[in-house]
């Protein structure tokens, strides 16, 4: 039993090997297939892709090279894959009379023979004629993408299921509509269209579709002109024509043009406005309006490219013909033709517009604005502060009037004595003289004469009071601080008028020397009077307290440059030195019954005037107070 069942179990296994290593590569292959996958993709996507783009005229002729232009560039940025693209040209359909394809034919055959594009792209409407006729030969297989061809010149017989067609329309009525829109005077419609084969088609499909306006435009054809003929034409044409730009590919005459350069010279003799319903053209050389799109048929084609080549059946891409964009417009055009922006239909695009000065100097305009604006800042707060400033000016010159009249008011009552005496001796004289007169009149035969002497008198003395009264009424009167010119040795005479008699009443000798010259100053005279009493006033008090010999006040005025200088001296004991620097600082005095704001007042009052008051010992003794006020001009 034992040795049975050991021989069983080594039958058995090398077959339990066998499944071992079966299982084991199973789960190898199962483990190794999405990297193996992986790289497949990546595989596919390195494969090198190649690509024939056939052009009808030639790479540079527009408007087909930039279309050829645009889709290159939309290729290369979206494709999955590395590309070889190759370009071959058609030009047999640039002639009057082409000739005979077959070389060309030969020529591609043996370029691609045993090494198929995978794609083929044609441009315009011969290239597609000329691919559809001689794909079996060339090309079977390759799956091909007609773009930018008229869908009237598709040739849809030959068309099989590996075929692409992206078409436009051109819709030559709505081109003209939109010209009589922009300009609804034009009579005179010049065409320009050339004279090949795919040309002269276009001049009968041009008629066919513009016969609703023959009775409207007169409609002038150039197809059979030679361009230099074209040129001359277009330089004498009547007033409110245009010219309508088509295609000029070879003239009249036979002579093959670039597109773009015919147009440019036919722009620089126009005497009309150029339309055209070609965006390539656009920029330059034509007004605008409703015109093909050359990114709208880009992004189609492109579109259809790469959906072939990532393995999309052609069959199943279809589009329908691409119609005119939205209109849009070359500002310059606009502005040089006189045309309206009000006349564009709705939604236009205007494009080359001149930069206003705001586009052109964006950033320089807004630093100067903020510039400005910062300025215009500083400005407010300086003109506020400056009102600031006037308003407590002003404030602050009240209350110096108020302050210098209550310090007059003081001056004066200790002027009281002095102006009863001076008001007493008028009176007085005025009654003595009257009783005088009235006994002489109850005389017989009063004295006429001495009559005449005594009203007189008392004429005199009535002035003298009155000059008195009005002396002091302008020293008490209070009026708001009133700058006007003034003659300054007046203003001190004045002043001292209404002082002399304090000086006489102590015994002091009050003396005036005025300038033999005028002063004209510009200032407040009341004020400027009180300055001068206050000053006095200060010379009288210093003498009367003390035991000098000498008693003597002495004013006196000088011109120092351009400056007005009142100067008053006293015989008194002077001003301590420790005190000469605090005299003018308010409430500083050296009276016993003094309040100490007289001086200061005074300072304030000359330096309102813009004016100095300074004060020094003299050499021989007593005070010196010297007032400097600038001189009017």
């Amino acid at each position: 039993m034992s040795g049975r069942m050991t021989s069983v179990s080594v039958r058995m296994w090398p077959m339990t090997i066998t499944w071992l290593r079966l299982g084991l590569v199973l789960v190898a292959c199962v483990l190794s297939w999405p990297a193996d996958a992986a790289r497949l993709g990546e595989a596919r996507y390195r494969e090198l892709k190649r690509v024939l783009v056939l052009h009808s005229f030639g790479r540079e002729f527009r408007p087909w090279s930039e279309y050829a232009r645009s889709i290159k560039a939309e290729l290369e940025r979206q494709s999955l894959w590395p590309l070889d693209v190759q370009e071959h040209t058609l030009l047999t359909a640039r002639f009057n009379n082409p000739g005979p394809e077959a070389p060309f034919v030969e020529y591609l055959g043996s370029l691609y023979q045993g090494a198929q594009p995978d794609i083929v792209l044609s441009i315009g409407a011969p290239a597609a004629r000329f691919v559809q006729k001689y794909r079996m030969k060339l090309f079977p297989d390759a799956p091909m993408v007609l773009s930018a061809v008229e869908h009237r010149l598709v040739n849809r017989a030959d068309l099989t299921g590996n075929d692409v067609v992206v078409s436009i329309r051109n819709d030559f009525m709505a081109a003209f509509d939109n010209i009589l829109r922009l300009l609804p005077d034009t009579r005179t419609a010049a065409i320009v269209i050339g004279a090949s084969p795919l040309e002269k088609f276009w001049v009968d499909e041009v008629k066919r579709e513009l016969k609703p306006l023959e009775g409207r435009l007169d409609l002038v054809w150039y197809s059979d002109l030679s361009f230099e003929q074209i040129l001359k034409r277009a330089s004498e044409l009547p007033p409110h024509s245009v010219l309508f730009w088509g295609l000029m590919s070879v003239d009249g005459a036979g002579i093959v043009h670039e597109g773009d350069l015919a147009l440019r010279s036919l722009h620089a003799v126009a005497n009309a406005p150029i339309f055209s319903y070609q965006e390539p053209f656009f920029g330059g050389s034509t007004v605008g309006g409703p015109m093909h799109s050359v990114d709208e048929t880009s992004r189609k084609t492109v579109n259809a490219v790469m959906r072939i080549l990532g393995g999309e059946k052609p069959e199943s891409i279809k589009y329908e013909p691409i119609e005119f964009a939205p209109p849009k417009y070359d500002w310059r055009e606009l502005q040089r033709w006189g045309i309206s922006e009000s006349r564009l239909p709705p939604g236009s695009e205007v494009v080359f517009r001149d930069p206003n000065i705001w586009q052109r100097y964006r950033w320089q305009m807004l630093l100067i604005s903020a510039v400005f604006l910062v300025q215009a800042g500083l400005i407010s707060g300086l003109l506020h502060e400056r009102q600031r400033r006037r308003v407590a000016e002003v404030e602050s010159r009240q209350r110096l009037a108020e302050l210098a009249h209550a310090n007059r008011y003081s001056a004066v009552g200790e002027l009281t004595t002095s102006i009863a005496h001076e008001l007493n001796q008028p009176l007085g004289s005025i009654l003595t003289n009257a009783e005088t007169a009235e006994l002489m009149l109850k005389s017989a035969s009063p004295d006429i004469s001495e009559l005449r002497q005594i009203l007189a008198d008392i004429r005199r003395d009535d002035q003298r009071a009155s000059e008195v009264i009005r002396r002091l009424r302008s020293v008490l009167k209070k009026t708001p601080f009133e700058i006007k010119q003034i003659e300054l040795n007046d203003t001190v005479r004045e002043a001292i008028g209404l002082v002399r008699a304090v000086a006489d009443g102590r015994r002091i000798t009050l003396t005036y020397m005025p300038v033999q010259a005028d002063l004209p100053i510009k200032g407040d005279p009341v004020q400027l009077q009180q300055v001068v009493l206050n000053l006095i006033i200060n010379a009288i008090d210093a003498i009367s307290d003390a035991d000098a010999g000498k008693r003597e006040v002495s004013v006196s005025t000088a011109r120092a440059g351009n400056q007005a200088e009142v100067r008053v001296t006293d015989t008194g004991p002077g001003i301590a030195a420790s005190d000469l620097t605090n005299v003018f600082d308010p409430f500083f005095t050296t009276k016993s019954q003094g309040m100490g704001m007289g001086l200061a007042i005074a300072t304030t009052i000359i330096e309102a005037h813009h004016g100095t008051v300074a004060a020094a010992n003299q050499p021989a003794g007593g005070a010196l107070f010297t007032i400097r006020l600038p001189i009017a001009r």
